[in-house]
């Protein structure tokens, strides 16, 4: 298969992910309906995700290292199908959310597997733009996964829409059954290689790049999770058209950003030791104050324009954060160093999901924003200041 078709594979793979996962936050007001949620417990529903996600992460990258990873791949889309349709099926807030566990561990065998192919497959000349395409999936399965939620839930029910993406899932991982190729690590590691995690905990640049997913994360997570509830609230739209408006201009800014980071950070790097880590550090600094301002936005114009702005900024740092960290890891840990980063990014979105609910009526949006925004701040000229040091592109 041409390594460009094993993305545009991958790329329907992670948009159902999206999809999947996405469309329960536009449906926050019929679950209050139907099985009687409050905002603490509607917190949860990305929070304990995020949490079984995170905590799978390293497990699944070395499981990515040892065995096929193409059946990972579908391993991993045939059982999230699974839990998505039990959450459909679920008669209370307790089953619910132990669907949303079940989803959050099966999907976490994707990310490491997916991104370790594209990895393995892509040298330095095309790795940012084949992560960043199939990275760019994310932001379709987003929008889709945010309107089509909330027009089921409008105009039939969310437990039916539920249904239909799982059946769409598992129709898929069969596609994929036949498709993907054979992929599987040339030299397995270890199950439990504790060198290889200190390998990289003595990487300065790795360990650099954790720390600003961290914070980028936190903005990014408030946006999935709690932005169509903003904007229904707010400015009194309908589920789908919150849905909808909250995730097509950050998501549509974010394409773009997304194909220019990469194809940029691509060229620059030819010439330029650490031009990932430059690229992704602008992302994240510029992208942050437009996060802030997009829930403190008087109008609903406002808004829409600040969540432009905030999506294209920060595709930079989305299309650039596993490909700098691939250029400074060994090869043989492709999987289980973008499953420890794709963790820290879980459990950033599981604390910050739960807290934006806890205290949404207190600080606020806003309130909190503001916070993270100084954090991503500092993160990013951590990650200048990293990739300009001598050791920046050879730790």
């Amino acid at each position: 298969m041409n390594k460009f078709t094993l993305v545009f594979f991958l790329w329907f793979a992670l948009a159902i992910n999206y999809v999947d996962r996405q469309m329960v936050y536009s449906v926050f007001p019929a679950l209050k309906a139907d099985l009687h949620f409050n905002d603490s417990q509607l917190g949860l529903i990305g929070s304990l995700f995020s949490w079984m996600y995170s905590l799978g992460m390293p497990v699944a990258g070395r499981l990515a290292d040892r065995f096929r990873r193409d059946r990972m791949i579908v391993l991993s889309m045939a059982l999230w199908s699974a839990a998505t349709l039990g959450c459909g099926l679920a008669g209370s807030v307790t089953l619910f959310l132990a669907g949303r566990v079940a989803m959050g561990i099966t999907e976490a065998l994707y990310y490491p597997a997916a991104v370790a192919v594209l990895a393995s497959a892509h040298g330095d000349d095309t790795r940012s733009r084949a992560l960043g395409i199939h990275q760019s999936a994310q932001l379709v399965g987003i929008v889709a996964g945010g309107w089509y939620g909330g027009w089921m839930a409008d105009h039939f029910s969310w437990r039916l829409g539920f249904l239909i993406a799982s059946a769409v899932g598992l129709a898929y991982a069969l596609v994929l059954w036949r498709a993907l190729p054979e992929s599987k690590s040339a030299a397995a590691p270890p199950p439990l290689a504790w060198e290889d995690v200190a390998g990289l905990a003595r990487s300065r640049g790795y360990v650099m790049l954790c720390l600003a997913f961290f914070a980028f994360c936190a903005m990014l997570w408030i946006f999935y999770a709690w932005f169509p509830a903003f904007l229904g609230e707010r400015y009194n739209l309908s589920m789908a058209a919150a849905g909808f408006t909250a995730t097509v201009y950050v998501q549509g800014g974010c394409g773009v950003g997304v194909l220019i980071g990469g194809t940029l950070a691509d060229r620059l790097s030819r010439t330029i030791r650490g031009a990932r880590f430059y690229v992704a550090a602008a992302g994240i600094l510029l992208s942050a104050p437009f996060g802030y301002l997009t829930f403190a936005a008087d109008t609903l114009d406002s808004a829409r324009l600040f969540a432009v702005c905030y999506g294209f900024l920060s595709g930079f740092m989305i299309a650039n954060t596993f490909a700098a960290a691939y250029d400074v890891i060994e090869k043989k840990n492709f999987g289980l160093g973008a499953g420890i980063l794709n963790m820290v990014g879980g459990f950033s979105a599981a604390i910050v999901i739960y807290l934006a609910g806890a205290l949404k009526q207190t600080v606020g949006f806003a309130g909190l924003l503001q916070w993270v925004a100084v954090a991503c701040a500092i993160t990013a000229i951590g990650l200048v200041f990293t990739a300009s040091s001598s050791r920046a592109a050879n730790d």
